[in-house]
């Protein structure tokens, strides 16, 4: 027998993902393989019949290329008007974005998905002038975040991974990309695919481009071959968005997976330019292998000698691979091939894409290649070798400019080398063997490259050969040599004291490597240390401004969320901000993305501007202002930086929490204290009240009292009765709240009828009452309730003492019943002067009296105890206005343990409303 029940992880990933694309619109791209197949035309037309069928549905940005029957489909639709940009003399038209987040429409149609927005000559500053996002596809990503459909348009040669495949194909390199996350995260694809010869043919009619560029485009990109090949790349393309669809409709459905799913892809890179080829085409292997996929970059000692280009190319690299998908990792070593491996399997990689080296052949026999080492060594793990065609010339990989020559080293290489030629000298006076002697230019080479580095100890070695020879060999004093076994020894010391050379060279290397990862892990560890010992966040954001100016150079500025989720500088460091600068940051705070400058969005910005993200949640935002800003970029910068925002990000919320717990203690205490004061007094108050009301009461009854000389004091009695009463209430109603929040009332449920319970309410508070129009609406043949009956009937009492108490005499007070799917509705109505504005949230709150009545009196317990009883049944209490005029409180309680009742349909009445005037 198989198992059928559901992974519980794969339930709760589906759960999470569910709950992520409900506050979430929907976005579906019409895809072709080239311009003019008639992807605006299906988005339009797909956009008049969701019009029709009566969708809010408004045109963001269409480009119908003056094509008549494109331009037809926008007559009778509302079309936003285009954000007007001065470029370069000439007046663009781009999506008015915030135009679009005020009119929030259903769906809203946006044509070219992969635009470019334009930035303005002058930046005259947001909204009028400055973009906020720099591709369109991010305008679309905000737009989605707040909820709103998108249709949009997408050619398959500006998807990122296919970028070098298209320029390879046709020639022509495309500028403008969408990161294949933004279609493969699409809700729908829909494929608008004509033949190659229907396209040209449209194209020779004039209904793509005009005359002139239409011939242009037939003799480049416009080629029937380019065509098919680009067809075949986005039949591709859709199938595989197909294939991934019905897998998640497959884990969705909890059923048994029928293909391997184990495939893990590894793929290296360095600084060279063409390693932007490797990482899309791993991608496409990726996507193709439905695998996850990492890339990875060894760090040797060689990559200090990289320049500063090479190391911003590198870091390029990395963010293209996380635009990609992918996850990266920087390694370190100084066998690039071992420590590759060694990832490799403790991750579980099953291929390892790498690309082919450029080095002539020659230079790979002497010095060995990395992709033979790999094939060599890599036991079960698949060996890919891209090699990744260019189709243009690479640039070469830069080095850092040459360092001056230290001549005090080489001074000390010398002067060693003759100390040590002394020594030698003594040692062979005093007959010790050549051989010995040897030993001491061995040790001088290891005292050079210890002390002054590799090129001295390189120094050191070729001056230990030459004096040796020259000194010690026979003939002595000449360089020639009388023995032809000298020559070995002579290879042998220079080779040894090269090798010492160059692994001392290494250790110092690996040692200040060392030095700076401790110098890192130090300054994480200050960090923490000076968060957890902060007090406040004043001086929160104080000690990590002073960490991240020691360590990254940077000012920084803590700014954090108000009561309105609006941001306001907490913490600078001589940093001043203007209304644009809060809005960056209120961007990157609403959406979790960084900002500003240096990133995709509002890269004019003067500061970068970081997310803290918590574990509840973003907390605020860091901004960071840098003199060169490309530091920020390097690979364990940017990890560190992660590190240290994390910090503060969990040391913000761990201030809010401790916070809130303090005032939450002092809340619970005070609370506890007044119950108890509130429970003390109204049991001590209760006799005397109950003594005060029966001796009053006597009195009014009394023969005595009812002589028309006594009639001044009669009526003091009848007021001291009346109060009596009132306060006896009062106290019963203490005791019921306290009893309630303390957890002492017992519920005695059994299935009743609700009939009963209103029927018995209504009696009960005829005098409250008295001169007014009640109306009990209570249908025939609803459900018995499990409820406790006398309980149910007190919580309505409360609602009608709250209704008379705020309705004029006269006026109607009306007792609605109901049935919902899974409860039972009642509701209490009135025509007084209704719910002040906020009040709804706080009438059911304990001595809160409404805003809207003033005058009347009342101790405001009635409908907390309301609440406290229908809390108890697992029901809902409500408070609101009707229209009209006045107000509707109402409680439900759940039909779980409902049963139907028992009435005779003969006795059933056709019009269960009844009308009575209380007297």
């Amino acid at each position: 027998m198989t198992d059928s029940r559901p992974d519980p992880d794969a339930l709760l990933a589906q759960v999470n993902a569910d709950t992520a694309r409900e506050s979430r619109g929907k976005l579906k791209v019409f895809f072709g393989m080239a311009a003019g197949v008639g992807k605006t035309y299906a988005m339009l037309f797909e956009g008049r019949a969701k019009y029709a069928e009566g969708v809010d549905v408004v045109v963001g940005y269409a480009e119908p290329h003056a094509r008549p029957e494109t331009e037809m489909l926008l007559l009778g639709m509302e079309v936003m008007q285009p954000r007007l940009v001065s470029y370069r003399g000439s007046t663009l038209k781009e999506l008015d974005l915030d135009g679009v987040l005020a009119r929030r429409p259903e769906l809203v149609l946006i044509d070219e998905l992969a635009h470019t927005n334009a930035e303005p000559d002058i930046d005259t500053g947001r909204p009028s002038g400055r973009t906020r996002h720099s591709k369109r596809w991010q305008d679309v990503e905000e737009i989605l975040a707040a909820g709103i459909d998108v249709y949009t348009s997408l050619n398959v040669q500006h998807i990122e991974s296919l970028n070098d495949v298209v320029a390879q194909v046709t020639g022509v390199i495309v500028r403008e990309t969408v990161p294949d996350t933004v279609f493969e995260h699409a809700d729908e694809i829909e494929l608008i695919d004509v033949a190659p010869d229907e396209l040209l043919d449209r194209l020779a009619e004039g209904k793509i481009y005009a005359p002139l560029q239409a011939e242009l485009a037939t003799q480049s990109f416009f080629k029937k071959s380019n065509l098919t090949a680009l067809r075949e790349l986005a039949m591709r393309k859709a199938a595989e968005r197909v294939g991934a669809q019905v897998q998640t409709e497959r884990a969705g459905s909890f059923t048994r997976q029928t293909w391997p799913t184990s495939e893990r892809l590894l793929v290296a890179i360095t600084a060279n330019p063409s390693s932007a080829l490797l990482i899309r085409a791993a991608k496409r292997m990726a996507v193709s292998f439905h695998a996850p996929w990492i890339v990875a970059h060894v760090q040797t000692p060689g990559l200090r000698r990289l320049s500063d280009a090479a190391r911003d190319r590198l870091a390029k690299h990395l963010r293209l691979a996380e635009r990609l998908g992918a996850q990266t990792v920087i390694l370190s070593g100084n066998d690039a091939v071992e420590e590759l491996l060694i990832y490799a399997r403790s991750r579980n990689v099953t291929r390892i894409i790498v690309g082919r080296t450029a080095r002539p052949r020659l230079v790979e026999l002497l010095l060995g290649s990395t992709v033979d080492a790999l094939v060599r060594r890599s036991g079960g793990i698949e060996i890919t070798i891209a090699r990744g065609e260019r189709y243009t010339k690479p640039e070469p990989l830069e080095t850092r400019p040459k360092k001056p020559v230290d001549w005090q080293s080489l001074g000390g290489a010398v002067l060693v080398s003759a100390v040590c030629t002394l020594l030698a000298w003594g040692m062979r006076r005093a007959h010790f063997e050549l051989s010995n002697v040897a030993m001491v230019y061995l040790l001088s080479v290891a005292i050079v490259a210890a002390r002054f580095g590799q090129w001295p100890s390189v120094l050191a070695t070729v001056l230990g050969v030459l004096l040796f020879d020259f000194c010690f060999v026979p003939p002595v004093g000449t360089f020639a040599v009388s023995d032809s076994q000298y020559i070995v020894t002579f290879g042998v010391m220079l080779g040894v004291g090269l090798l010492i050379a160059n692994l001392t060279s290494r250790v110092r290397e690996w040692a200040e490597e060392s030095r700076q990862r401790e110098r890192r892990t130090e300054s994480l560890y200050r960090m923490v240390h000076q968060l957890a010992a902060a007090q406040g966040i004043d001086a929160l954001g104080e000690a990590a401004a002073r960490e991240i100016e020691d360590v990254f150079g940077c000012k920084s500025a803590l700014i954090l969320p108000d009561d309105a989720r609006r941001l306001v500088v907490r913490s600078s460091r001589s940093l001043f901000f203007d209304d644009s600068d809060l809005s960056v940051a209120q961007w990157c705070f609403e959406h979790v993305q960084p900002a500003g400058r240096g990133t995709d969005t509002l890269p004019s910005s003067a500061m970068l501007y970081v997310p803290l993200s918590a574990s509840h949640g973003v907390v605020g935002v860091l901004a960071l202002d840098c003199d060169e800003p490309s530091q920020l970029h390097a690979p364990q910068q940017k990890h560190l930086l992660d590190a240290f925002v994390n910090q503060v990000a969990l040391a913000i919320e761990r201030q809010a929490l401790s916070r809130a717990a303090r005032e939450a203690r002092v809340r619970a205490e005070a609370e506890q204290l007044r119950n108890s004061l509130l429970s003390s007094v109204s049991h001590d108050l209760r006799t005397p009240l109950t003594v005060i009301t029966g001796a009053s009461s006597g009195l009014l009854d009394g023969a005595a009292m009812s002589k028309p000389e006594l009639a001044p004091a009669r009526e003091m009695v009848r007021t001291i009765h009346v109060e009596s009463q009132r306060l006896s209430r009062l106290v019963a109603n203490l005791l019921d709240i306290t009893k309630l929040e303390a957890g002492a009332v017992t519920l005695k449920a059994e299935p009743q009828a609700m009939e009963e319970v209103v029927g018995s309410a209504l009696r009960r508070v005829e005098g409250a009452l008295r001169g007014r129009t009640v109306l009990a609406n209570v249908p025939d043949g609803l459900p018995l309730v499990s409820m406790d009956g006398v309980l149910i009937e007190q919580a309505l009492i409360h609602l009608l003492e709250n209704a008379a108490t705020h309705t004029p005499e006269g006026g109607p007070v009306e007792v609605v019943v109901r049935r919902a799917v899974d409860r039972l509705e009642v509701e209490v109505l009135d025509r007084g002067p209704g719910i002040g504005s906020g009040d709804e949230s706080k009438l059911f709150d304990k001595f809160y009296r409404g805003s809207a009545d003033a005058s009347r009196r009342g101790s405001g317990l009635g409908l907390a105890i309301c609440k406290g009883i229908i809390a108890v049944h697992s029901g809902s209490v409500w408070a609101k206005n009707r229209d009209g005029g006045g107000a509707a409180f109402g409680f439900s309680l759940p039909l779980d343990a409902a049963r139907p009742a028992a009435i005779d349909p003969v006795d059933r009445d056709d019009h269960a409303t009844t009308q009575t005037r209380a007297n």
